[in-house]
């Protein structure tokens, strides 16, 4: 017997779950569940997930958060895919009505950004996990994967400029990233988006960071701010520390300051 090209996978200690491929493609985990963390916000809000590959971000924030509407954006069809079955368990019924998947590419613009359902001044919170490596880099032989990790020229440019102008004005926009795109997120950020907080996630104490949490906003003239890091695993072990065990699982947020 063939073994299954998919699985469905708990988050949040079982609080939703999603369908994704197995042995091919990007698989969502610990990113995802942090970018989700940045959505702070119990208002009845419009969430976009940019890149949304199986759904785990958006899921998480509709889980988390029950008077959050989310569209998960995604341009790979077989991502869509997966999203869309995702969507349609019965461990999700809970939240499903708030959440619809849309087939779209974030670097599209103008009339066509539009009528793909990037709406401009749309949505109060943008979240995203953007292709995290460089062009030159060597690519993974899984095309499902290299689509999802290989950062193009002015890939955040594109989607920085999409995320603002699906924004409300005064709306947040959310990122995960590699340390040394840091650079590229402030340039790309430009005028659109103030109040930059960054916040250096490392695996240990004394350990180079491996990933940074961004948060901006809108219109906003604001400064930035290096924020205290975040030390995921406890001293000597692997457990999470509560704090990030507290965020990977859904019970509470990662406030801006």
């Amino acid at each position: 017997m063939s073994e299954p090209a998919e699985t469905i996978d708990a988050f949040h200690r079982g609080a939703f779950h999603i369908v994704q491929p197995k042995g091919r493609g990007h698989r969502a985990g610990m990113d995802a569940m942090l970018l989700a963390s940045l959505v702070n916000d119990i208002r009845a809000i419009r969430v976009a997930d940019l890149g949304a590959g199986a759904g785990a971000a958006g899921l998480a924030v509709a889980s988390r958060l029950e008077h959050a509407e989310v569209t998960l954006f995604e341009r790979s069809p077989d991502m869509v895919a997966f999203a869309r079955k995702g969507l349609a368990l019965v461990e999700n019924s809970r939240f499903a009505g708030r959440v619809s998947v849309v087939s779209a590419d974030v670097t599209l613009t103008g009339h066509s950004r539009n009528a793909a359902g990037l709406i401009d001044n749309t949505f109060h919170h943008v979240i995203m996990n953007p292709p995290f490596n460089d062009g030159s880099d060597r690519l993974t032989p899984d095309p499902l994967k290299a689509e999802a990790h290989a950062m193009t020229e002015d890939l955040l440019e594109t989607w920085l400029r999409t995320a603002s102008a699906i924004l409300m004005s005064g709306g947040q926009l959310s990122l995960i990233a590699r340390p040394e795109s840091v650079g590229d997120i402030i340039a790309a950020c430009g005028r659109r988006f103030g109040g930059l907080e960054i916040t250096a996630i490392h695996p240990r104490l004394g350990e180079a960071a491996v990933r940074i949490l961004v948060t901006a906003i809108k219109g906003s003239r604001a400064r930035l701010t290096l924020r205290f890091p975040l030390v995921m695993h406890e001293e000597g072990g692997h457990n999470f520390t509560p704090f990030v065990d507290d965020l990977n699982n859904g019970r509470t947020a990662y406030r801006r300051r």
